[in-house]
């Protein structure tokens, strides 16, 4: 995996209860000026002195880490200023603003298994965090910090869902494992799966070209087709625009496309499904090697989940996606 993810703070915090190690985890709640990180990242710090997380290139991660330690000490959380503004003259932010943190030491680790409990289930989850307190929330909406707590949104990894053969799909596959998705590779080439496999990456074997092996979608899946022909897109498309998800999409020029969206119009797939549907897809275009076409149609997935759970989290609405429950 390329970096930590948030879901991997709140399973430290639960791993290190299970060694009956205290922590304290703590919170970015406010900002003057530019920051490198969002309201909401995280850091956790555990009392043998192991931590995760970051909220700068490296210039304040000590300093949190030894005031964690003196929560952990004193008992109470806190709310803490770093760079502009903040008691701590010797500790300058490289972007010249300020932060403030939010300390919380011995955060609930049952809370904590039950907010990853639902996330593994592929539902949204959120955490009212306090000095002296982690709660649970009924919903997964972000609310700013009022001076007692800060409800923060925690949204299901990102799922991926790709389709072809070859280099191009096992590029793609790859990429999106180190970003940390949760990979399903479907592909009906043997030595492909196998080699993905032996990496650790599902890999799933198509037989056919008529049966799409999945059945069902969520709000957090991205659906996209790698095949160069588009003999494996006739039955499988139609069945995966059928699925939720918030991102679906198929390699190839515009020439390509507007072939691929006759053939879903003459096989009676509506022309809402068909409008969903991505084409000539990436970031980078006219892409004409596999790593290159992998972080194109990658940044642009991943682009869009931020956004998307963006909107969801600060204003309270489900995420939109391209096929109904």
């Amino acid at each position: 995996m390329i970096a930590t993810t948030p879901l991997d703070i709140l399973r430290f915090i639960v791993d290190r209860h299970a060694e009956a190690i205290d922590t304290v985890l703590v919170t970015l709640i406010g900002i003057e000026g530019a920051s490198s990180r969002a309201i909401g990242a995280q850091m956790a710090v555990a009392a043998d002195g192991r931590r995760i997380g970051s909220f700068s290139g490296g210039c304040v991660e000590d300093a949190v880490a030894a005031e964690a330690l003196e929560a952990l000490d004193d008992g109470w959380g806190r709310v803490v200023r770093y760079g502009i503004g903040s008691a701590y003259i010797d500790i300058r932010l490289p972007c010249g603003g300020g932060i403030d943190l939010l300390f919380t030491p011995r955060p609930d680790a049952a809370t904590m298994i039950s907010a990853l409990g639902q996330l593994d289930q592929r539902r949204a989850t959120g955490l009212a965090l306090g000095c002296d307190s982690v709660a649970l929330l009924p919903d997964a909406v972000s609310r700013s910090w009022d001076g007692n707590s800060l409800h923060h949104a925690y949204q299901p990894a990102l799922r991926i869902v790709a389709l072809g053969q070859g280099e191009d799909l096992t590029a793609f596959a790859r990429l999106g494992a180190a970003f940390g998705a949760q990979v399903q590779a479907l592909t009906p080439d043997l030595p492909t799966r196998d080699l993905l496999g032996d990496e650790g990456i599902e890999a799933t074997f198509l037989p056919t070209r008529n049966t799409l092996p999945i059945a069902h979608g969520d709000p957090w899946t991205a659906i996209v087709f790698l095949f160069h022909g588009r003999d494996w897109e006739e039955f499988l498309l139609p069945q995966a625009l059928a699925l939720r998800s918030f991102y679906i999409g198929a390699i190839g020029s515009r020439k390509t496309h507007a072939a691929r969206r006759a053939m879903l119009s003459h096989s009676g797939v509506s022309m809402e499904q068909i409008e969903t549907l991505r084409g000539h897809i990436g970031l980078i275009p006219a892409t004409r090697d596999p790593a290159t076409l992998a972080v194109s149609i990658l940044g642009e997935i991943v682009a869009d989940y931020n956004a998307l759970a963006l909107w969801s989290h600060w204003m309270g609405q489900p995420l939109e996606t391209t096929a109904s429950a």
